[in-house]
């Protein structure tokens, strides 16, 4: 690969990842929020060094510099450059160029159908915080969890709750999943929460939706029994937020 491409390469990838980290949300989709500094700090250094590896190549180039750098000369007096990097390096360009034009879809049904869901950490009942009066009540997934599987006051039986996620299929055709994925730092460590749905046919996998409804009844609430399952009574489609990857309250309706 010649000089003028390897200064290509660092400009097409800092401005991808300025693209997508400053200018705009697309980072989301593959590391979380707070990895946006790194980010934006790493795309002014590659720009920074694709200006320095030109201004060097340039600078080389105009003083005919011999032939200890690398560089030699031909009979007219031009400066060819010989050295070079493997040429598996021109396989970079498809992820450089990918930042700028072309984004790989957010994480979605695809993967969470192929992990189990991650267990919620435990919790002690001292902890678990008296439920709002609001009905119906806007509630995690995570915290729908350990309410059913821990929570011994049983606090949200006979609630209305409200919970927001993507569709999820589930295989067998009991119902269907709503579904959050998390990061611990980016796309890689991605892990997944589940709610199971009853009682409404699923929408299109991906899609994002607000489900309204009551506990399932199965096994023994705030105890490991419990089904994290939902009965429920009404499903609205709604906008994936601009950060999918957290397990955030949904908005309750106006």
């Amino acid at each position: 690969m010649k000089r003028p491409l390897q200064v290509t390469l660092l400009v097409l990838s800092g401005l991808g990842l300025l693209h997508g980290s400053l200018f705009t949300d697309l980072y989301l989709r593959y590391v979380k929020q707070g990895m946006r500094p790194l980010l934006i700090g790493s795309g002014v250094l590659l720009l920074v060094l694709g200006a320095a590896e030109a201004w060097s190549w340039r600078t080389r180039h105009d003083g005919h510099e011999g032939h200890g750098d690398g560089h030699g000369h031909d009979g007219d007096g031009h400066v060819h450059d010989h050295s070079g990097v493997p040429k598996v390096a021109w396989l970079l360009f498809l992820p450089a160029l990918s930042l700028l034009f072309y984004a790989p879809p957010a994480l979605g049904a695809y993967t969470a159908s192929r992990e189990p869901a991650k267990a919620v950490t435990e919790q002690k009942q001292e902890d678990f915080d008296p439920l709002p009066t609001a009905s119906p009540l806007p509630i995690t997934l995570r915290d729908f969890t350990r309410r059913v599987q821990q929570d011994r006051s049983r606090a949200i039986d006979g609630r209305t709750l409200l919970m927001t996620g993507f569709v999820t299929p589930a295989e067998g055709g009991d119902g269907w999943d709503l579904t959050r994925i998390m990061l611990s730092c980016c796309a890689a460590d991605a892990q997944s929460v589940k709610v199971r749905i009853h009682g409404v046919t699923a929408p299109p996998a991906d899609t994002w939706v607000t489900v309204t409804g009551t506990w399932h009844t199965g096994g023994t609430l705030g105890t490991r029994s419990a089904q994290v399952a939902l009965d429920a009574r009404a499903v609205r489609k709604v906008a994936r937020p601009a950060n999918g990857y957290t397990d955030a309250l949904p908005l309750a309706p106006s």
